[in-house]
C-alpha cells in the first residue's frame, strides 16, 4: 500500500486518538509508521542536526573513527551522519544498522547518485577546495532529478527500492586545510536547467563528430570513441565530456554573500513547492531566534531554465 500526504495526517490523527479507521488494519498502520519515519529523515532534519552537532575539523574527526582518510571521504562521511543523526553514534554497528534505516542507497564513486534517502532525495555531494571554484561534474551533467531508467545509475541504485524519479539535491563542501568552511545545499532544480538543455549540446556535438569521414568509430557510452588510429591499429581515442557547473555560493549571492570572518557559513537554498512538501519544517523553524546564526529566510530565487521568472524559495542560514 503507497502511502500518501494526506493519508499520514489522516491516519496520524486518529491513532493519537486511540481509533484506526476500519479501512486501515493493523498491518497498514505499520507499513504507515515504518514509510513515516524513514521519510522524517530529510534536508529538514539533516539542517536542524546540523546546527546542534556542526563538525569543522571532519578529516581528523572521522580519521580518529577510521571510517576516512582524506578530506573528500570524511566530507562523505559526514553528510550521511548530519541525515542519519549519527555523528556522535561510537558503536559502528548501530550507526551502519542507523544508516540502512534512513538510506535505501549508498553508492560509489564511479556512478550517481552518492546516496538515496529512503523514501526521499537523492544527493550528490562534491567537495571544493577554493571558495569560488567550480564544480567538476566529468562526465555526467548537473541534474535536477534522477530517473530509474537513466543508463549512468547501477543496476543496485535501480532496485533499492520501488521508485522512477527523484529529486537531486546537491551538497557543496568547501573545504580549507583539514576544516570544513562552507556547506551548501540546493536541489538540481533550483540550480540546474532541465536534462534536454544538455542533452541538445551533447547531441549536436556528437553529430558534428561522427560526420567526420574516413574514422572508423565504436559504440560507447561517451561522447565517441574512434577506432585503430594509427597504422597498425593499435590506438584508440575516446572522446568524453567533463561538465563543470558554477559555485552555488556564486550563482546565489544575490540572496546570500559570505563572510570570510565566519569561521562556518552553511547555506540552504529549497524553492516553497518543496519546502512545503516537508511535514517537519516547524520543527526547523523553532530556532530560529534561539540557536545563535541560524535564520530562515523568504527570498525568491531565478528559475534556471528562465532566469526572467522569479520563483519563492526559503534561504537557510547558520553561522558561527
Amino acid at each position: 500500500m503507497r502511502w500518501q500526504k494526506s493519508m499520514y495526517k489522516t491516519v496520524y490523527k486518529t491513532v493519537k486518538r486511540g481509533r484506526i479507521f476500519s479501512c486501515c488494519g493493523l498491518e497498514d498502520v505499520l507499513e504507515w509508521k515504518k514509510e513515516r519515519s524513514a521519510c522524517m529523515y530529510n534536508v529538514i532534519s539533516a539542517i536542524e542536526y546540523l546546527i546542534h552537532h556542526p563538525v569543522l575539523e571532519i578529516k581528523s574527526f572521522y580519521k580518529s573513527k577510521n571510517r576516512a582518510n582524506n578530506m573528500g571521504d570524511a566530507l562523505e562521511e559526514y553528510v550521511k551522519d548530519l541525515f542519519a543523526h549519527t555523528v556522535y553514534e561510537t558503536d559502528e554497528q548501530k550507526r551502519l544498522e542507523k544508516l540502512s534505516q534512513v538510506f535505501s542507497y549508498l553508492g560509489n564513486q564511479n556512478n550517481p547518485p552518492d546516496s538515496i534517502l529512503r523514501g526521499g532525495d537523492a544527493i550528490e555531494v562534491k567537495k571544493l577546495e577554493g571558495k569560488n571554484a567550480s564544480i567538476a561534474l566529468n562526465s555526467s551533467y548537473p541534474r535536477q532529478k534522477l530517473f530509474a531508467t537513466s543508463g549512468y545509475i547501477t543496476e543496485a541504485c535501480r532496485r533499492c527500492e520501488p521508485w522512477k524519479e527523484k529529486d537531486v539535491l546537491y551538497v557543496i563542501g568547501v573545504v580549507q586545510g583539514d576544516q570544513l568552511r562552507n556547506l551548501c545545499m540546493v536541489y538540481g532544480v533550483d540550480y540546474a536547467a532541465q536534462q534536454q538543455t544538455y542533452d541538445r549540446i551533447k547531441r549536436v556535438i556528437e553529430q558534428g563528430i561522427y560526420s567526420i569521414s574516413d574514422v572508423e568509430f565504436a559504440k560507447t557510452n561517451e561522447i565517441a570513441k574512434v577506432k585503430k588510429v594509427d597504422p597498425m591499429g593499435i590506438t584508440d581515442l575516446r572522446v568524453r565530456g567533463m561538465w563543470s557547473i558554477e559555485n552555488p555560493f556564486r550563482v546565489f549571492q544575490y540572496v546570500f554573500q559570505r563572510n570570510d570572518a565566519k569561521q562556518f557559513q552553511m547555506l540552504c537554498i529549497i524553492n516553497q513547492e518543496k519546502y512545503s512538501s516537508f511535514e517537519n519544517t516547524a520543527q526547523l523553524e523553532r530556532w530560529v531566534g534561539k540557536v545563535p546564526g541560524f535564520q530562515i529566510k523568504d527570498v525568491r530565487i531565478k528559475d534556471p531554465d528562465n532566469p526572467a521568472k522569479l520563483k519563492e524559495a526559503k534561504c537557510i542560514i547558520f553561522e558561527r
